[in-house]
């Protein structure tokens, strides 16, 4: 298994930030503590923030119980215009790493970085990653193309045998262009997972046995989960395999299992973004004419503009319980607690939209 090396930022103090700023921040984090924005590190283990609930979960999926993870963004928030707590902000002026999705999607991280003041080891989880904009998914014929097992192994060797000898030159994270939502696709969360694991074995105090064969199980896990949507969806006719979700965020997933983006409610993946009168007409027309069965809300964004597009198309929308895990995953005791949890569940669900049961899972997720 072939790992990238990580990315250490400058470090950089922001003059703003004041030891009030950080004593009131830390009376914050020791009086009203949430799992979101927690001080780490009290138990003498190393200290890790991670960004996204996506982020989150592989970093812990790595360490298990042998370092501390605050997670920054909480299930069900969406990373897009996120702004870090002065509590948080103590928390990772503290960390020994810090995980970022990466890929341009945590626009706020910078400013984040400079004012707490943290010096520790970025790993930037979407290195290495082709990233693709939204007109490019648009304008693809999807159902033209192969996106079989074979060519997702072709892919993923040539990714692991690029290595990028200008990570010590990289400052801060990447604020490239192309869709961020890189981790709909499990084939590229396991090149996140990859470059997590890379970035974690070098934090001082981590044992790198544990991370290294968590690390194995978990790809495993990831390989499961992606041969079985594969399995799955491809038992729809690539005519058939029509998608309307909330907003542009599952460009990779559509791109890997080979299915046609019809619209979204949202026209941007950017989920802080409105759709306009013609924009909402625009999208009814285009399900009626292709004959899309449902609209997908997601669970991190208002179900309205998708209930009434739905209505207005007469289709069916899956929102509530029944919407997709796109920008976040869910609390604990939902479905989509966990990454591979999400995948399922979204799988689940579209596959139902197309009247298609799934097959059992593999042995390996259950449990």
């Amino acid at each position: 298994m072939t790992h990238r090396a990580h990315i250490t930022p400058p470090r950089v103090r922001n003059a703003i930030v004041t030891g009030a700023v950080l004593t009131a921040g830390a009376l914050v984090l020791a009086s009203c503590a949430s799992p979101g924005a927690s001080a780490n590190g009290a138990s003498g283990s190393p200290s890790i923030v991670a960004t996204t609930t996506q982020v989150g979960d592989f970093t812990r999926e790595l360490v298990s119980d042998t370092a501390d993870v605050t997670q920054l963004i909480n299930p069900g928030q969406s990373a897009h215009g996120f702004d870090p707590s002065a509590a948080q902000l103590v928390a990772l002026a503290e960390a020994d790493a810090l995980v970022v999705n990466g890929a341009g999607l945590e626009s706020w991280l910078d400013d984040a970085v400079a004012a707490s003041g943290f010096d520790g080891v970025l790993i930037d989880a979407s290195t290495g990653i082709e990233r693709f904009g939204t007109d490019d998914h648009a304008d693809e014929a999807h159902s033209d193309e192969a996106h079989g097992d074979e060519a997702h192994a072709d892919e993923h060797a040539e990714h692991s045998s690029d290595e990028h000898d200008d990570h010590d030159d990289h400052a801060g994270h990447d604020h490239g262009d192309g869709n961020p939502h890189i981790w709909t696709d499990p084939h590229l969360a396991e090149q996140m997972v990859e470059n997590i694991g890379a970035g974690l074995a070098t934090v001082p105090g981590l044992e790198t046995d544990t991370i290294a064969a968590n690390e194995a199980a978990y790809l495993d896990e990831l390989a499961a989960i992606d041969e079985w949507i594969h399995e799955n969806v491809e038992r729809v006719p690539a005519e058939q395999r029509l998608l309307v979700t909330n907003h542009d965020a599952f460009t990779y997933f559509l791109e890997a299992y080979d299915i046609t983006f019809v619209g979204s409610v949202i026209p941007s993946f950017d989920d802080n973004a409105e759709p306009s009168a013609a924009d909402i007409d625009e999208l009814v027309a285009k399900i009626r004419a292709t004959g899309v069965q449902a609209v997908f809300s997601e669970a991190s964004i208002s179900a309205k503009a998708a209930e009434t597009i739905a209505r207005d198309a007469d289709v069916k929308v899956y929102a509530g319980d029944d919407a997709l895990y796109g920008d976040s995953l869910g609390p604990d005791g939902s479905d989509g607690a966990t990454y591979l949890g999400s995948q399922e569940h979204n799988v689940r669900l579209i596959l139902e939209s197309w009247g298609v049961e799934p097959s059992p899972l593999p042995a390996l997720l259950q449990g």
